[in-house]
């Protein structure tokens, strides 16, 4: 084999899995795990989101690591999440409408759980008071202007929550997805003055008696910066499976892609041209082209991509390379997030050889909840 179909990636019997397949690998998947926890100082800091993988088998693998806190976005992975093991668990996206009665009942299912919401509208938040109990971390805008309170307006509304019935005011959700800053340095002199108001904010909580003790920081471009500068609770996620975005986007990260997808070429249109099963259906299409990263291959381009098909260009010195139809290759996908919520299960390879197959249980939008 040459250099582009025997890579990190290639497995006995990939031949017999139907493409386009996405594949885990749980040797690069501990490996990540420990670089997380090395660059927060420990597992007790970290606050890993799951919306990446949405397994099970991937929160105990942390678990096992020492980590027992874990951040969802929907209350299927929160319920997916508590039945693996985890101890502290964050849905970090606004209750309403039905999610409210869904997050009581999620509480009285798992009693032996500690479970927070978050929000950023008094409203809804008194709706939350008033159908349960409920931890409450203040959704924070740290300037992505996505969701989140307005830093000028945290320290009153957090005030005014604190004396909502039913709301127990534990700290502050503080998620700057916007910092996509390459250099790590230029990602520090954006963060610390945010940093700093956040803790200023904490401290006047404090002096006054109110419970702010909880501060869940960044996401995985971030996280390190806040790592140095607080000592506070991180949040990144999409490096424990990591993928060709972040990889290239953030040099400083040294994690590996841990998710492969397996592909066959289907087609030489052209000379310079060669189609493959991996359409839309098949990897995250929120990245524009490219949305994967052909391994040992990486010079070639999309010309277009259809439900099933992906059309791709190479340079004219890389003609010869093009892979005979049926030649099985493996691309990382730029956004693995939104991939992995394609796929019902995925193989998973260890020591070059399918060992089992992950449900990725949590794509549901309901488990029994």
């Amino acid at each position: 084999m040459n250099k582009i179909n025997d890579n990190l990636y290639t497995f006995e019997g990939q031949q017999d899995i139907v493409s386009p397949q996405l594949v885990y690998y749980p040797a690069i998947i501990r490996e990540n795990i420990r670089k997380m926890i090395d660059i927060a100082g420990g597992a007790a800091r970290l606050w890993p989101h799951i919306k990446t993988h949405k397994m099970a088998e991937v929160v105990q693998m942390q678990i096992e690591a020492g980590i027992d806190r874990f951040k969802c976005a929907t209350i299927a992975e929160a319920e997916m999440a508590a039945k693996a093991g985890a101890k502290h668990l964050t849905l970090a996206y606004p209750l309403v409408g039905p999610n409210i009665k869904r997050f009581a009942a999620l509480q009285a299912a798992f009693p032996e759980v500690e479970f927070f919401a978050i929000g950023d509208d008094t409203e809804q938040i008194r709706k939350l008071g008033q159908t349960c109990k409920a931890n409450v971390l203040m959704d924070v805008d740290m300037g992505q202007h996505r969701t989140g309170v307005p830093l000028d307006k945290v320290e009153a509304m957090y005030r005014e929550w604190n004396t909502l019935p039913g709301i127990v005011m534990r700290g502050m959700h503080c998620y700057d997805g916007h910092r996509h800053e390459s250099s790590v340095q230029e990602r520090e002199v954006a963060t610390a003055p945010v940093d700093k108001q956040i803790e200023e904010i904490k401290a006047r909580m404090k002096a006054d008696g109110i419970c702010c003790e909880i501060l869940i920081m960044g996401g995985t471009p971030s996280f390190p910066v806040h790592a140095e500068m607080t000592g506070e609770f991180l949040s990144p996620g999409t490096c424990v499976i990591q993928d060709a975005g972040y990889r290239n986007a953030y040099p400083d990260l040294k994690f590996t892609p841990a998710a492969a997808l397996l592909t066959r070429v289907v087609s030489r249109p052209s000379r310079d041209t060669f189609t493959l099963d991996l359409g839309c259906k098949a990897v995250a299409t929120d990245p524009q082209p490219e949305r994967a990263e052909i391994v040992g291959m990486e010079y070639a381009r999309t010309v277009i991509q259809n439900e099933e098909h992906w059309v791709v260009r190479v340079p004219e010195e890389h003609i010869a390379d093009i892979p005979p139809i049926g030649t099985e290759l493996f691309a990382i996908p730029t956004h693995v997030c939104p991939t992995s919520a394609l796929y019902p299960a995925v193989p998973v390879v260890e020591n070059g050889e399918v060992t089992g197959w992950w449900k990725v249980a949590a794509r549901d939008r309901r488990l029994t909840l």
